[in-house]
């Protein structure tokens, strides 16, 4: 039995969590969960999966309920934090949202466990403290993301020296094709339209302006120790192929899939083995078909550029990118920000404050902290609030 803690429990990869969990009852044990604030929802988790420990990041009424169902039940960021050195949990599936995951995805792996890791801030903004914290610790990370988890199970019994190249797939989210002309007065209700995946606001919102793929190659550069050279990306608007790997006799391998989080989510909690689930779409290159590939438009797709002058300057320049662009991607949801503002604030904010190297996390956080401020003051005064 794998003991399993949730972190983000109430969010749409969280909720996925449990469904694939709900399936394998002789497999899968749910331990703890935690939410930020979603309180009802994560009351009816608790009701539903059983789990020693619950914990809520804000108090959000708990203290007033009395109608809980039975579990330990804690309240803060700390309470948060513990579930991750927990010695009953073997997997932590890290599906917090934004740089408030970094230190939960430290912790799990200095802990020495298995880190199902769908939060790709951490890597993005602690990249070389995440590599660290594995090494020392003996945590072992499995990604979430499918790309990333498309490329795990491609080197599956490969060494990185015989891989020449990886390449991610993008869908392209729902303005693929357009001008940046035509993209100054999408509302946010078409930017959260997307055409093949069912995610989040703020992940949608990055799939619409191509910031998550940005963030997918800086977390591909420190998963797989791979040099942003030998990093591609090509958009493909099925959704079917995951990801490319190129090997150095020049063989390409694949993994295709129709779209859904759970496949993955399962593989990161069951790795190396794989387990039968009668509830995931069978594959058929039929309805597959045709599959198209195409470049990324980077003109159009400004943030996309961005994350990428970010990653290969490293140091604190893509802990810079994350927290601004999920500044300017709040802005944009709030209507306070037209949609290429987004990247104009992102741009602006890294060429104040990017490239540091990092030292510890509690510089990291600084810089984020930092950029959010900036970012924050850079869309007050495009209003003329400042």
């Amino acid at each position: 039995m794998i003991r399993v803690a949730v972190l983000g429990s109430t969010g749409s990869i969280g909720r996925s969590t449990l469904d694939v969990i709900r399936r394998h009852p002789d497999r899968f044990e749910v331990v703890a969960l935690a939410a930020n604030r979603a309180l009802g929802l994560l009351a009816e988790q608790v009701q539903h999966h059983q789990p020693e420990i619950a914990v809520l990041g804000q108090d959000n009424g708990l203290g007033s309920r009395n109608d809980l169902p039975p579990a330990r039940w804690s309240v803060g960021r700390d309470a948060i934090l513990e579930l991750t050195e927990l010695p009953q949990v073997d997997v932590v599936v890290n599906a917090m949202v934004g740089s408030a995951g970094l230190e939960p995805t430290l912790r799990t792996l200095a802990a020495g466990k298995r880190l199902a890791l769908a939060n790709k801030e951490s890597l993005v903004a602690g990249g070389s403290l995440v590599v660290e914290a594995a090494e020392e610790g003996g945590g072992e990370l499995i990604p979430v993301d499918s790309e990333h988890s498309a490329i795990l199970q491609c080197l599956e019994g490969y060494e990185m020296s015989s891989v020449s190249r990886l390449v991610l797939t993008a869908s392209g989210g729902p303005f693929r094709g357009w001008t940046r002309a035509q993209l100054r007065d999408v509302p946010p209700s078409r930017a959260l339209d997307h055409p093949t995946w069912s995610m989040g606001a703020k992940i949608t919102v990055d799939s619409a302006t191509l910031a998550n793929k940005a963030l997918e190659v800086i977390e591909a550069h420190f998963l797989y120790g791979i040099d942003y050279d030998s990093l591609g990306v090509v958009v493909h608007p099925q959704s079917i192929v995951h990801s490319f790997v190129e090997f150095v006799d020049g063989s390409v391998l694949a993994q295709l899939g129709f779209p859904t989080m759970e496949l993955p989510i399962l593989y990161a909690m069951s790795y190396p083995e794989r387990v039968e689930d009668g509830s995931l779409q069978t594959f058929d290159p039929v309805k597959a078909s045709p599959l198209v590939f195409e470049e990324v438009d980077r003109n159009t797709f400004t943030l996309f550029s961005l994350g990428e002058r970010a990653g290969r300057e490293g140091g604190t320049s893509p802990a810079v990118y994350n927290a601004s662009n999920e500044v300017a991607v709040e802005a944009f949801l709030k209507e306070e920000l037209r949609f290429p503002g987004m990247g104009e604030v992102v741009s602006e904010a890294l060429d104040r404050l990017g490239g540091e190297p990092v030292s510890d996390l509690e510089h990291v956080l600084a810089v984020d902290q930092e950029a959010r401020v900036v970012s924050r003051e850079l869309i007050d005064r495009r209003r003329g609030k400042v």
